[in-house]
């Protein structure tokens, strides 16, 4: 399928990119993955080559676009040399945190912070996500109180993506719990504040190269020069960067399937049994059709919610409508390519294996697919 997302200057990011990728990322992937934890040299080096803070203003080092397209050549490049897990850092800190400071930081704090993030000096995470609120934002616990000109803040997050490597963590908070969604407010906690701890690097059934981790917040003295935006508004800030990152892995998922499918088309094409190849097979053959179909639609519909970023009209509803279909299909794919990969599939050195593993994740994060339906079902007002 031809598509016309791209111009010449990303064909030749790409390319600038995939050599980064496969000088700096695929020779270390494995001992990553059993580390559980990426190198941060990598994400320095990364800084250098100029592949982080690319939608950052150029006077703070960063590319000085806000242009998304960037962003899915380097999720495509990390899909297609199966190094994605060592890449989840990367787009973490661009595409996830990066906005918040963009936007919501004020010139001291964006002259304080924006050169690190640019250059990977300062790695970012951002923690929503406690132990007993999952989805439901407006129910977390940890309290930011206001003393000063500081805030004392309480709490635990867990699952948090970059959770042991990050040097600034956007930690979501409570200033006032009786007011619920209005109450909360976004506060950047920095390495080494006293009463800010890391747990466990927790142990995850896929996607180790990526660290995750709990945090812990005791009595941990926060200056209100650390806030992002007014206090209070940490809701509607979440609601504004939320679409792009729920976008960011709709592209994950039509771009590993789409790598998956490949396989499994070279696996079909070159395994024989009873005298033919597997994929000479009616129901293998039929299976490869419909998943080629489904693939050309879902990147159709995908690439037109980048335009409608890079555009200002991207919508919450479309967004929530890419992410949820996007992943079930991926699953879909992951599952029967491995399936037809037969009992290879279920080796760790085949590459589907480790695709199906890592693959999971990718329905709850970002927002579980039941929550994007929600969504969905609200804007039709039912």
């Amino acid at each position: 399928m031809r598509r016309n997302l791209f111009d010449d200057t990303h064909e030749l990011f790409r390319q600038s990119f995939a050599t980064f990728v496969a000088k700096e990322i695929a020779p270390y992937h494995d001992a990553w993955e059993q580390a559980g934890i990426v190198d941060k040299a990598m994400f320095r080096k990364a800084g250098a080559a100029g592949f982080l803070g690319i939608a950052a203003p150029a006077r703070y080092g960063g590319g000085g676009t806000p242009d998304f397209r960037y962003s899915v050549v380097m999720s495509e490049e990390f899909q297609r040399a199966n190094v994605a897990n060592s890449g989840v850092c990367l787009g973490l800190h661009n595409d996830v945190a990066l906005p918040y400071f963009v936007d919501g930081a004020d010139e001291e704090q964006k002259a304080r912070w924006l050169p690190g993030i640019c250059s990977g000096d300062l790695m970012t995470a951002i923690a929503m996500t406690e132990p007993g609120t999952g989805s439901d934002l407006a129910a977390i616990r940890t309290t930011a109180v206001l003393a000063g000109d500081h805030y004392v803040v309480n709490g635990s997050k867990t699952f948090i993506t970059n959770g042991i490597n990050a040097d600034l963590v956007i930690v979501v908070c409570t200033t006032d719990p009786a007011q619920r969604h209005r109450g909360i407010t976004l506060l950047v906690i920095e390495a080494g504040m006293e009463g800010f701890e890391r747990g466990r690097n927790l142990d995850k059934i896929g996607v180790h190269a990526n660290d995750t981790a709990e945090l812990f917040f005791s009595d941990v003295r926060v200056p209100v020069a650390n806030r992002l935006g007014p206090e209070g508004t940490g809701f509607a800030q979440l609601m504004t960067k939320l679409p792009q990152e729920r976008l960011g892995i709709a592209v994950n998922a039509v771009a590993q399937a789409e790598v998956a499918f490949q396989w499994a088309l070279a696996y079909a094409k070159n395994r024989h049994a009873f005298g033919q190849p597997i994929g000479s097979f009616q129901h293998n053959r039929f299976a490869l059709a419909e998943m080629r179909t489904e693939l050309d639609i879902a990147q159709i519909y995908v690439d037109r919610q980048v335009e409608a970023l890079n555009a200002g009209e991207l919508s919450a509803d479309d967004v929530a409508k890419a992410k949820w279909w996007t992943t079930e299909l991926q699953w879909r794919v992951l599952d029967t390519c491995l399936q037809l990969h037969g009992g290879y599939g279920y080796m760790e050195e085949y590459p589907i294996a480790r695709a199906w593993r890592d693959g999971r994740i990718q329905r709850i994060y970002g927002g579980t697919n039941e929550i994007m339906k929600e969504l969905i079902g609200r804007s039709l007002g039912v």
